[in-house]
């Protein structure tokens, strides 16, 4: 999973985010997916890969406001993008 964000940069920091604070944010719901079965999951019981998108945006957006859009790969050439609509 890839995540993007996006905002205003610090121009004292020269930068829109920590990348360490989005990794930490981020890191406790990656685990809660990584090696489940996914169709146990409340909100999964059918796990495509644009389900799965919508899922990680909804609980990743609540952490992270400036989210812009999430890219998500089922094998090396086919995945979703998702922008939250």
């Amino acid at each position: 999973m890839i995540v993007y964000i996006e905002g205003p940069m610090d121009e004292h920091i020269g930068w829109v985010a920590d990348f360490a604070d989005i990794k930490k944010a981020i890191e406790p719901i990656v685990k809660t997916v990584d090696h489940k079965l996914l169709n146990e999951l409340p909100g999964l019981e059918n796990p495509t890969c644009e389900k799965i998108a919508v899922w990680l945006w909804d609980r990743i957006k609540e952490k992270i406001p400036s989210l812009a859009k999430i890219e998500l790969h089922e094998t090396p050439t086919s995945g979703v993008i998702y922008t939250g609509y």
